[in-house]
């Protein structure tokens, strides 16, 4: 049975875990999916924007010649905002700045080359190709659509116009060139094979395929928006979401060891419940015997009386010889000392239904001690009785036996001319509660068998039946007492006895 409530809890406590590290394990998942989801989402915000200044910008080409200075810049300007757009570049087919608007930033050749996004600690840099439209190259007066060219507008960024070049671009800025003339269609660079000359510089998006990325280059009016956006409500929304999980997670670790604790007192509970029934039929089979075994003591005692008697007869017979009369007392005296065990026996056998009353100690020690006296007298020993007027509540008649045990047990081992005293006084720590305490200077009780001697048929004297100090901590127990054998200074033992509920009032 201890073998299955014990493979049980493991059980219980294996799944309890394994759902704990279940939600851990969701919630961190989780935590990444909106971190995932917010990090698309800004890129999706800068896709928008920049697709939609481009569809703005080819809008106007019904106002014919469009003037960055006048409506451009302005424009950009206005999108900047803290903490949401921190900058935007516009960049030729050549990869060149045309425009830009917000805080100087020097565009890395990631975000030129592809994939078109450079992820910083603070901001993101995304480059969206936009086409602003076809321009004939043999006609480029006809050409109804804007297409920025870098001679329309100064450089914005002075020396950092290196930060939009890599070596090897597709056209050696150094050479000069004539309007209209163009060089090989394809040339080998330095570091690199040969590859198309016309091919713009920029990387392909991420968002875009291939096919669109391959139509978009083939012409001449695809420009590259480069936007700088502030990561900081991006890192805030996924603190918010990790603080979220943190707590749910701590939650789910304080439910699962509220569980575990609870399970485990729910197990104890089981078992205390098992062991108390199997203590209980215990007891009941214990009470049987007890009873069946005190029963056989009782009928024992009659034979032994008889045998007793008869014995007695013998040894009174004048004609006997005195051998027979020597051996009839021998009789007699063995019979006595059964019966005295079988008394012991039943008493120890007897259930202890206390009926509590008002008792005056004092008084109660004193009688007991007189009826000692004779025993005592013939030790010369010296009974000290406590005087004090204490009353407590107590069995009379079972208060005067475990008086009477403990005194007689102090009779036998005090050697000749020894002291015996018997003490109350109140309890320090609870002023209604009352010690007693039983003292005498005879060679004590050795430390390791001081709990021992209160068990049935444990003696130290020769003669002892063993059941005396057991039957004084079956009393004692029935009032809800503790008993306690100590040392005594500087030499003997010393029976106190603790939790004795005093009277409510005291005798007049």
């Amino acid at each position: 049975m201890h073998w299955q409530l014990t493979r049980r809890n493991q059980l219980v406590y294996a799944a309890l875990a394994a759902l704990w590290l279940a939600v851990v394990v969701w919630q961190w998942l989780e935590h990444q999916n909106v971190r995932a989801v917010n990090r698309q989402a800004l890129v999706n915000r800068g896709r928008d924007i920049t697709s939609t200044l481009g569809l703005v910008l080819r809008s106007q080409r019904r106002f014919g010649p469009f003037t960055v200075k006048e409506r451009l810049a302005p424009a950009l300007n206005a999108l900047i905002k803290p903490q949401d757009v921190d900058s935007i570049v516009i960049l030729s087919p050549t990869g060149e700045p045309l425009v830009s608007a917000g805080q100087p930033v020097d565009v890395a050749n990631e975000v030129i080359l592809g994939p078109g996004l450079y992820w910083e600690p603070t901001a993101l840099m995304l480059m969206n190709l936009v086409d602003l439209g076809t321009e004939n190259p043999e006609n480029p007066a006809s050409a109804t659509t804007i297409v920025l060219s870098e001679d329309m507008v100064p450089n914005p960024f002075g020396t950092n116009r290196q930060g939009f070049r890599r070596r090897g671009d597709w056209r050696d800025r150094d050479e000069p060139r004539g309007e209209g003339e163009r060089r090989a269609e394809t040339s080998t660079d330095d570091e690199g094979p040969r590859r198309d000359r016309n091919r713009p510089p920029f990387g392909r998006p991420p968002w875009m395929t291939e096919e669109e990325y391959q139509g978009l280059i083939q012409k001449r009016g695809v420009h590259s928006f480069v936007i700088g956006l502030s990561t900081g409500v991006m890192h805030a929304a996924n603190a918010r979401d990790l603080w979220m999980r943190l707590v749910i997670g701590l939650l789910t670790t304080a439910a699962a060891g509220v569980s575990a604790l609870a399970w485990r007192n729910v197990a104890r509970s089981a078992e205390l419940q098992i062991r108390l029934v199997k203590a209980g039929e215990m007891n009941a089979h214990l009470k049987e015997m007890n009873l069946a075994a005190a029963g056989l003591a009782h009928e024992t005692r009659n034979p032994l009386n008889l045998i007793r008697g008869l014995a007695q007869m013998i040894s009174r017979e004048s004609a006997a010889p005195p051998e027979v009369q020597e051996r009839s007392r021998a009789i007699m005296d063995e019979a006595d000392r059964v019966t005295a065990q079988l008394n012991e026996f039943i008493n120890y056998s007897r259930p202890r239904e206390v009926r509590r009353g008002t008792v005056l100690f004092a008084k109660v020690a004193q009688e007991v001690a007189r009826a000692l006296a004779p025993d005592a007298e013939d030790k010369q020993i010296t009974f000290r009785v406590t005087d004090a007027d204490l009353q407590i509540e107590a069995d009379d008649q079972l208060l005067r036996q475990v008086l009477f045990n403990l005194l007689l047990n102090a009779v036998q081992a005090v050697e000749p001319g020894g002291v015996i005293e018997v003490a109350i006084v109140r309890d320090v720590a609870a002023a209604e509660r009352a010690v007693v305490e039983v003292r005498d200077n005879g060679p004590g009780v050795a430390r390791e068998q001081r709990s021992e001697i209160f068990k049935p048929y444990v003696t130290m004297h020769q003669n002892g039946t063993g059941l005396g100090l057991a039957i004084v901590q079956q009393i004692v127990s029935a009032h809800g007492w503790e008993i306690d054998c100590l040392g005594n200074e500087p030499r003997g033992a010393v029976f106190r006895i603790r939790e004795i509920k005093l009277a409510p009032n005291k005798r007049s």
